[in-house]
């Protein structure tokens, strides 16, 4: 059975009623598109059904950006101090809770609906993704992107920490608008490595393999530096770190033209990789200082989920 997204999304919609999953109807609710992609036992009682779909949300709902979590938490009252009886009560909680208005909260619960359908439906994605044969993680990353030149210019300061012994390489990417060669991204390595390949894995990204001054052993850390420059029209109205590897902290700074600064700023917290240019979905305004820069930061970064922002 092949379950559409739209269908899933109508069917979350429907347990979020009443008492959301403390309905005494639940087993009625929950619909076939549910059941197909939670894997749900057609044997199981009432009880052992609302275990299952309550656990899975709680599992999905974990990889989402926080305030899109507390909204689905207490849209389906997956936790005990938002177990009210009324759909609207749960909905004026998560309201107090990220100090919002009841309107914005219902907006961010379809949201994080529709997010936990695209999630269910694409279980790779869902979930943290394994390291692999990398064998590192990002430890911090600081960027800092210069808008206000005739060459966009990005600086990265990153701290790679080794999980296995040996590690001798490490491998990165950037993505544009626009890429025909490998070489149409000037990028140089300032510290801590030696730059030996580079080729297009994609139509819009671009794959570098950096090769580290000295092999680490597992736990030990080193901090890298490259300096990128992409013409203008190569790139895009946002800069996101999108993480392959686990990624502990980012830092991001921007600084603006000070002649032509963007009207607005969101911020992109943890959102899939395509939501990061949608602009329906709501998201949280970014000041520009007076010298044109913005600053945000994250923890925790999930892999392959996009933190940054967007402007317009």
């Amino acid at each position: 059975m092949t379950v559409a997204r739209d269908d899933l999304v109508a069917e979350l919609k429907t347990l979020r009623k009443g008492r959301g999953m403390g309905a005494a109807a639940l087993t009625e609710r929950i619909g076939p598109g549910l059941r197909e992609v939670f894997g749900i036992d057609p044997a199981a009682d009432g009880a052992s059904l609302r275990q299952a779909v309550a656990r899975r949300l709680r599992e999905l709902s974990e990889s989402l950006p926080q305030d899109l979590r507390i909204c689905v938490v207490a849209a389906f009252g997956l936790q005990k101090d938002v177990d009210l009886p009324f759909y609207q009560d749960r909905v004026r909680w998560a309201a107090e809770q990220l100090q919002r208005d009841d309107r914005t909260v219902r907006r961010r619960i379809d949201e994080g609906i529709r997010q936990l359908a695209e999630l269910a439906l694409a279980p790779a994605v869902a979930g943290p993704v394994e390291d692999g044969d990398g064998g590192w993680r990002t430890e911090s990353l600081r960027s800092i992107l210069s808008l206000d030149r005739p060459t966009p210019e990005l600086i990265e300061f990153r701290r790679v920490a080794a999980e296995r012994d040996g590690l001798g390489e490490v491998d990165l990417a950037w993505t544009m608008s626009k890429v025909e060669l490998p070489e149409d991204l000037p990028v140089e390595v300032l510290y801590g490595g030696t730059l030996v390949s580079r080729q297009l894995e994609a139509a819009d990204r671009i794959g570098l393999m950096l090769r580290l001054a000295t092999p680490l052993r597992r736990g030990e850390v080193v901090e890298v530096a490259l300096r990128y420059r992409a013409p203008s029209e190569q790139m895009r109205p946002h800069y996101v770190c999108t993480p392959l590897h686990p990624c502990d902290h980012f830092e991001l700074r921007v600084r603006f033209p000070s002649d032509r600064p963007p009207n607005y700023v969101w911020l992109l917290d943890g959102v899939l990789q395509g939501d990061i240019e949608d602009k329906v979905a709501p998201r949280d305004l970014v000041r520009i200082d007076e010298a044109g820069e913005v600053m945000v930061e994250f923890r925790r970064l999930k892999p392959s989920r996009s933190y940054g922002i967007r402007w317009e």
